[in-house]
C-alpha cells in the first residue's frame, strides 16, 4: 500500500513538473532550464540541497506531501550530488532534464529510483554504486590472496563492467563523452581501487615484512588513468581511486600508516600529484583530519601541522587545523576536569563535575559536520550495552534543543549554549571525546569514536 501511495505522489509530481514545463515555455530561459524534485518517505529533514564540487546550488524545501521541485535555470551538464539529512548521492544532469528521485531515508540509497528526463543515465550510476559495494564486500576474503590469484578476480569482474559498459554504449550512440567516461569510471575504478589497497590490506592483516610480487601487469590500469581531473574529483569513484593510489604510494615507501612519518608524506604526495588547488585543500584537509582521529589521542606532531599548512592554501582549512592544535593543549591528560556547564533538553544548565562525580564517564562533543547521528548512536549503544558501569554523555557543540540524536536516550544528551566556557576548548568545532576517571581525572582529553583504538581505550577505563 505504502508503494503505491508513494508512486501516485511522484505520478502527482510528475504532472505538476509538466505542467511547469509547458507554462514556463513563454519565455526562453524557462525551457532551457532543468528540473530536480522528487518525493522523500520518511524525511529526516524538511529540505534537499543540491551540490556541485561541494559547494552549494540551491536549497529546495519539502512540501506537506514530502516532495519537492526546483528550477535550475544555467546549469552546465556534469555530476551534482544532493544531501537530505545525514545522506547524500550523485546525479548526473544535462541542461532541459527533469529528473524526479523516490528514495525511502530508512534505506537511503538500496530504495533510491530516479523517473523523468535523464533517469536512465541516474538509474545506471546508482546500480553501478550499490553494485561497487557489494564487491568490496566480497572483495575482502580476495585480499588474502597471491597478487596473481587477486589479479584474476579483478580482471574477471573488470570484464563483466566493460562489457556493460559496451552493450550502454552501442545502445545509445548518441550519448555525451562525459556522460561515457563518468559510467566507465562508475563502473570500474572501485576495481582498482581495490588494487591499490592490495598492499595495505595484507599489512592490515599482519603481513608486514612481506614481499609482493606486484609485477607491471599487477598496475596495468595506471596506464589509462590521469590522477589530476579536478573535474571528477569529487566523485566518490575517482576521488577513492586518486586517495587509495597515493595511500599505496607513500605505503611503498615503508612506513607505518599510524605513524606521523605516513602522514607527512602522503600531505607531500598529495600536494606534488594534484595540481588543482581546491582539489588539493580539499584533500589534505580530510586527511589530516582523518589520521589524527585514528590515533585517538591528545597529541598533534607539530611537523605534520608544518607540513599541511606549508601546501593548504585555503584560510578555512589552516584556521580549523591551527585551532584543532591549540584545542588539544587546552586540556591535559592526569589533570581534573575544569568545570563548564551543558543544557539538557529540559533547557536546564547542569555543572559537568556533578554529572560526573565518582563516576567513570564517557564525554563525546559531536558535530554532524563531521560524524554522523546514526554512527554515534550504534558506537554508544554498543558501549553502553557491553560497559553498563561507565556513564555515557553525548554533547552537540553548536546545537539546541531542537536537535538531538533520536535512537539514544535524551535524559544523556546534552547541548552547548554559546556562554558554555567548553567552547574554549573547541573552537574548532572538531568532534572530541573525553574519558575521565571516577576521581575527575582526564585520562584521555581527545579519544575518538571513530579510532579502532577507542574500543581498548573505553575497556581500560571500565576496568579503573
Amino acid at each position: 500500500m505504502g508503494i503505491y501511495v508513494n508512486n501516485f505522489k511522484l505520478k502527482i509530481l510528475f504532472i505538476t513538473l509538466l505542467s511547469t514545463l509547458i507554462a514556463g515555455c513563454d519565455t526562453k530561459s524557462s525551457c532551457n532550464s532543468t528540473y530536480f524534485g522528487g518525493n522523500i518517505i520518511n524525511p529526516k529533514s524538511d529540505y534537499v540541497v543540491l551540490y556541485k564540487n561541494e559547494i552549494p546550488l540551491d536549497t529546495f524545501f519539502l512540501d506537506k506531501n514530502n516532495s519537492f521541485l526546483g528550477e535550475i535555470p544555467a546549469l552546465h551538464e556534469g555530476l551534482y550530488n544532493f544531501k537530505h539529512g545525514e545522506e547524500e548521492q550523485y546525479i548526473y544532469l544535462n541542461p532541459k532534464d527533469s529528473l524526479l528521485i523516490r528514495l525511502n531515508t530508512w534505506k537511503f540509497d538500496e530504495t533510491l529510483v530516479f523517473s523523468g528526463v535523464g533517469a536512465e543515465r541516474n538509474n545506471l550510476l546508482i546500480d553501478s554504486f550499490l553494485e561497487s559495494e557489494k564487491d568490496s564486500k566480497v572483495f575482502i576474503q580476495y585480499f588474502k590472496l597471491s597478487p596473481s590469484d587477486f589479479n584474476s578476480k579483478i580482471i574477471q569482474a573488470e570484464k563483466i563492467k566493460l562489457d556493460r559498459y559496451e552493450d550502454y554504449v552501442s545502445k545509445h550512440p548518441n550519448e555525451t563523452d562525459k556522460f561515457k567516461n563518468v559510467f566507465k569510471i562508475a563502473l570500474t575504478y572501485p576495481l582498482y581501487s581495490k588494487i591499490e589497497n592490495y598492499p595495505l590490506a595484507r599489512s592490515a592483516r599482519g603481513n608486514y615484512n612481506e614481499n609482493l610480487d606486484t609485477s607491471n601487469y599487477f598496475y596495468k590500469h595506471r596506464e589509462h588513468i590521469t590522477l589530476d581531473n579536478d573535474s571528477l574529483m569529487y566523485f566518490y569513484a575517482y576521488r577513492n581511486y586518486v586517495l587509495n593510489y597515493m595511500y599505496n604510494k607513500v605505503n611503498s615507501l615503508g612506513h607505518d600508516i599510524n605513524s606521523n612519518e605516513f602522514t607527512i608524506n602522503l600531505l607531500n604526495t598529495i600536494s606534488t600529484e594534484l595540481s588543482d588547488v581546491s582539489s588539493k585543500n580539499s584533500m589534505m584537509r580530510k586527511i589530516f583530519i582523518r589520521h589524527f582521529y585514528w590515533n585517538s589521542l591528545n597529541t598533534i606532531n607539530k611537523k605534520t601541522v608544518n607540513t599541511f599548512l606549508k601546501h593548504n592554501t585555503n584560510s578555512t582549512d589552516r584556521k580549523l587545523i591551527t585551532n584543532l592544535t591549540l584545542d588539544v593543549e587546552k586540556i591535559n591528560e592526569g589533570s581534573f576536569l575544569e568545570d563548564f556547564n551543558i543544557t539538557d533538553y529540559n533547557k536546564t544548565q547542569r555543572s559537568i563535575k556533578k554529572l560526573t562525580k565518582n563516576e567513570n564517564s564517557v564525554l563525546y562533543f559531536w558535530n554532524s559536520k563531521y560524524i554522523g547521528k546514526n554512527f554515534i548512536a550504534k558506537r554508544i549503544q554498543f558501549f553502553s550495552e557491553k560497559y553498563p558501569n561507565l556513564k555515557f554523555i553525548g554533547v552537540k557543540i553548536n546545537g539546541d534543543y531542537k536537535d538531538r540524536i533520536y535512537k539514544l536516550d535524551i535524559k544523556s544528551q546534552y547541548y552547548l549554549e554559546k556562554t558554555s566556557k567548553a567552547h574554549t576548548f573547541l573552537t574548532s568545532q572538531i568532534p572530541r571525546t573525553i574519558l575521565i576517571n571516577e576521581k575527575g581525572v582526564v585520562v584521555n582529553s581527545y579519544a575518538s569514536l571513530s579510532s579502532r583504538r577507542i574500543f581498548k581505550q573505553i575497556e581500560d577505563l571500565a576496568k579503573n
